[in-house]
């Protein structure tokens, strides 16, 4: 049966999971796909269904690189409870010390009754090439939500990070800062790759020559220790500010600073990315650039739904303006004061 729908999925131009959902009569397809399906199962030779069974709720992978970030969890719960009023059944899956990776949770929502995958800081290319093989084709419906890595052939919803660093460098500008350092993700991490160009404009925007602000940016994993590490080699080249590409950074960024027996904001002032929680109650609470998960929420789920539905998505990415959280790791630089 499996071969006969993969046929059916082929010929009707929609997902296994649309065609089980259809010949069981499911809600969640719409009229015209069903009719769609029910064609090509008459061109195929096949009979159409008699008795139409109740279909229970499709599982939808909801894919975290780890749950350490606090940003991950938050919009993992986000989508978790837009998916359940849905009536759809949300399965966090998330790397383990314990060796479980993307790809074992892939395996295993391909062997049930997957409705979708929402991935979130990640992507189907951090399945495994036979996991991300195997969901494309099987017309999987896939949304991907600030992705690590190019995807373009599927649906993304993005936070605007060109955006948030041109508010940070504003605000910092502002405040009388002109050595103004960037730490952000690793190399080829998408994200960070936006922010980077975003700093880079806003300096040649300024007619300020490259070889003053590109000894000031720094790479580095997402972790505080990385981010300390990263940021004192930042400060030791002259850098009074740091723009940080998360809040896990920034905080590191701080951390880096006091082992210079330097202070924030007295003597470096620093912002972060996400506004994760409790960044208004860290020391110093964080300057930050908020994401707007629940409208990213929102998109993503209204998204995958319309896939899950038969509705073709144009592959693409949508983005959601960040607003800068003004608190109190930043402040005029100490020269100025």
């Amino acid at each position: 049966m499996n071969k006969k729908l993969v046929e059916v999925s082929r010929f009707a131009g929609v997902s296994e999971a649309t065609v089980r959902r259809a010949l069981n009569g499911s809600p969640l397809v719409a009229p015209a796909t069903r009719e769609r399906v029910l064609r090509a199962l008459d061109v195929l030779g096949l009979p159409r269904p008699t008795d139409v069974t109740a279909e229970r709720s499709p599982l939808i992978g909801v894919v975290v690189p780890d749950l350490q970030n606090p940003v991950f969890p938050a919009f993992a719960e986000a989508i978790a409870g837009r998916l359940n009023k849905r009536g759809l059944v949300p399965v966090l899956c998330t790397r383990t010390s314990d060796g479980v990776s993307e790809a074992n949770y892939i395996e295993m929502l391909l062997a049930q009754n997957i409705g979708g995958i929402v991935f979130i800081g990640s992507s189907y290319a951090d399945a495994g090439p036979e996991q991300g093989a195997a969901l494309r084709d099987r017309r999987v419906p896939l949304v991907l939500v600030n992705a690590a890595d190019e995807n373009p052939d599927a649906v993304r919803i993005s936070a605007d990070d060109s955006d948030a660093v041109r508010q940070s460098l504003t605000h910092l500008t502002g405040m009388g800062h002109e050595h103004i350092g960037l730490l952000v993700g690793p190399v080829g991490h998408v994200p960070s790759a936006r922010k980077l160009a975003a700093f880079a404009a806003f300096w040649k925007a300024r007619e300020v020559s490259s070889d003053r602000w590109m000894p000031l940016v720094g790479h580095a994993l997402f972790s505080m220790e990385a981010g300390a590490s990263a940021a004192e080699g930042l400060l030791k080249r002259g850098a009074t500010a740091l723009v940080c590409g998360s809040d896990e950074l920034a905080l590191g960024a701080v951390r880096g600073a006091r082992r210079q027996n330097l202070s924030v904001p007295g003597d470096v002032s620093v912002t972060g990315f996400d506004d994760s929680l409790f960044m208004g109650t860290v020391d110093p609470p964080l300057t930050t650039c908020r994401q707007p998960v629940a409208r990213m929420a929102d998109a993503a789920v209204e998204a995958l739904s319309q896939q899950m539905q038969g509705h073709r998505i144009e592959p693409g990415v949508t983005l959601f303006e960040t607003q800068l959280i003004v608190r109190s790791s930043t402040g005029r630089p100490a020269r100025q004061r």
